[in-house]
């Protein structure tokens, strides 16, 4: 198969500065500004690579809506809220729980859309769908108006770049993409084990296996970090959806994938989607000396139900012709599928001591 021109690009790279790291490698096939697959086509739907439970079901977005209208209460219902998204995709999630929210005029009234978004691609499709609800674009939360804040985040942080610790003799290496002698991308590892053994998660400091991998997401930690700080000053609530594990535990979590199923995260750079699984335990913790209450994770499928995804299906369903009813019945199911999307996926809340725990995560 011949180079990507993303994979000329990486090749030039390394062979003038040496191998890249994993996290760097990952930036590059996301979010490179000529060829990074996010910056280049509309990923999502029979069409792309991979779909997303808003695209799945309508009942997802409309139920995070109204969790936004009740924590939005639970926060003294302060005016104005910045309503942010992270990676809305074609803002099929917030254009659902718009619509919900449109039962509480005072909450619609009040909120600010806020999305942030780097493909242009992706931008496009969130204006012609969210148009009405005249939302502002920005490349980091940071650059998001202070002020009260709701944060919803779907399939957000596994897109972050991770780095990979590979333990051999007793030490941690990094482990790098380079090349091999014909020219072919390869992984590796640096020649001097890492210096700041502060890179390891706690959890994992003291495995002693050869050949064990732990991964870190320095993003997601920087992300936290800009929480903690909103959080501080105002009232935060923000709620995380993804794939992920509940422990801390090492393991190569590194995938690509096109055309809804797997692929080498290496054959084709800047053509198929890069991914890692969240390490939801790694995140708890850092949110904890941030300042913030965590709350979670709970398994994607206990807080649909929690939230009622069944009665609202069954409303659905209700004056539905039959073959709209099954589309709604099966999409609804998918979502929750306790052998798929509805254990896999897990919900973390994270907010200001200041603000009482969001549904469903009350004691």
């Amino acid at each position: 198969m011949p180079d990507t021109p993303l994979a000329k690009k990486l090749k030039t790279e390394i062979s003038a500065h040496g191998p890249l790291s994993i996290a760097r490698f990952m930036d590059a096939c996301l979010a490179d500004p000529t060829h990074g697959y996010y910056r280049t086509r509309d990923p999502l739907g029979a069409g792309g690579d991979f779909i997303t439970a808003p695209e799945i079901s309508q009942i997802f977005g409309e139920l995070i809506g109204l969790w936004c209208v009740e924590v939005w209460r639970s926060m003294g219902a302060p005016a104005p809220l910045q309503l942010v998204e992270l990676g809305p995709g074609r803002g099929t999630l917030m254009a659902d729980a718009m619509r919900a929210c449109s039962v509480v005029p005072d909450f619609e009234q009040t909120a600010r859309l806020h999305l942030v978004e780097t493909s242009p691609v992706l931008r496009k499709a969130q204006q012609d769908r969210l148009a009405e609800y005249s939302p502002q674009w920005h490349e980091t939360i940071a650059d998001v108006t202070p002020g009260a804040t709701l944060v919803i985040a779907n399939e957000f942080l596994d897109a972050l770049p991770i780095r990979q610790l590979v333990r051999r003799s007793g030490a941690w290496f990094e482990r790098c993409v380079g090349t091999d002698k014909n020219g072919a991308l390869v992984y590796c590892e640096r020649d001097h084990p890492c210096a700041d053994n502060d890179l390891v998660p706690k959890k994992m400091a003291k495995i002693s296996s050869e050949g064990a991998i732990a991964e870190i997401r320095p993003d997601a930690a920087i992300l936290i970090e800009q929480l903690g700080a909103r959080a501080a000053a105002h009232p935060l609530v923000a709620l995380f959806v993804d794939y992920g594990h509940e422990r801390s535990a090492p393991g190569d979590t590194f995938q690509a994938v096109s055309g809804h199923g797997y692929a080498d995260p290496l054959e084709s750079p800047g053509e198929c989607d890069l991914t890692a699984h969240v390490d939801f335990h790694q995140l708890a913790e850092i949110a904890a000396t941030r300042g913030l209450r965590v709350h979670g994770p709970l398994a994607q499928r206990d807080f649909l139900l929690s939230l009622g995804l069944a009665q609202r299906c069954e409303q659905l369903m209700k004056n539905a012709d039959d073959e709209t009813a099954r589309a709604v019945a099966r999409g609804a199911e998918r979502v929750v599928d306790a052998g798929a999307m509805g254990m896999l996926f897990k919900v973390l809340a994270l907010g200001s001591e200041s603000v009482p725990a969001p549904p469903p995560f009350e004691p």
